[in-house]
């Protein structure tokens, strides 16, 4: 999952820039609009391109934070296991989560290395709320890495709730490995293990 990082980079650029846009630009327009703006921010920052976790810290904060449905993220990935948990375990599972994808785009923005992003044209009707963005990484060297999102239409723009790098859904990944350890340690096993990821996470981001 490490070499999809910065695939996972464009996802959050896609949510960037919802709500000064969502309603004046087509979902497929506003993802290339944004990710070349943040591009461009990432390759004249040379604090971010030398790896200043507080300043990317901050920058995904400002940046992606707002305009990411964490909510809708973490109970497709909980599945049905997501009726088992009381609303205070929901919204500690929601803010867990949103930790983990926070740490894990700090990590994503210094590995930039001047790859470039081919959109598909998409085809939207005016009523329609929900749509799949489909793009192309292309790298410097290797293949091409196929990028969707999955976004949809609500009352602040246009959110992401799932990212599918080469076919494979992040919050289908996510639900497998959500699943195995609810069978074995319950809703408050889940908690603590993302807990303790982030930890870690967050020490890592510390070096």
């Amino acid at each position: 999952m490490k070499k999809y990082l910065f695939s996972l980079l464009l996802a959050a650029c896609v949510a960037a820039g919802a709500v000064r846009a969502a309603e004046f630009q087509a979902p497929d327009v506003l993802a290339k609009s944004v990710t070349d703006e943040v591009m461009a921010i990432i390759l004249a920052d040379k604090d971010i391109q030398s790896g200043n976790q507080r300043k990317v810290l901050d920058l995904v904060e400002a940046k992606v934070v707002p305009h990411f449905n964490f909510a809708r993220m973490v109970q497709l990935a909980m599945g049905k296991n997501w009726r088992q948990a009381n609303a205070e375990q929901q919204k500690v599972l929601t803010n867990e989560f949103r930790t983990l994808l926070v740490r894990t785009y700090t990590a994503a923005f210094t590995s930039y290395k001047n790859q470039t992003v081919e959109y598909r044209p998409l085809r939207l009707a005016p009523d329609e709320t929900d749509t799949v963005v489909k793009s192309l990484i292309k790298q410097p060297s290797g293949q091409p890495i196929a990028i969707d999102y999955g976004m949809e239409k609500t009352d602040k723009g246009w959110k992401v709730y799932n990212v599918k790098i080469e076919g494979i859904s992040l919050v289908e990944n996510y639900r497998n490995t959500f699943n195995s350890e609810v069978q074995k340690n319950g809703v408050d096993g889940l908690i603590k293990a993302l807990a303790e990821k982030n930890k870690v996470l967050a020490q890592a981001n510390q070096k």
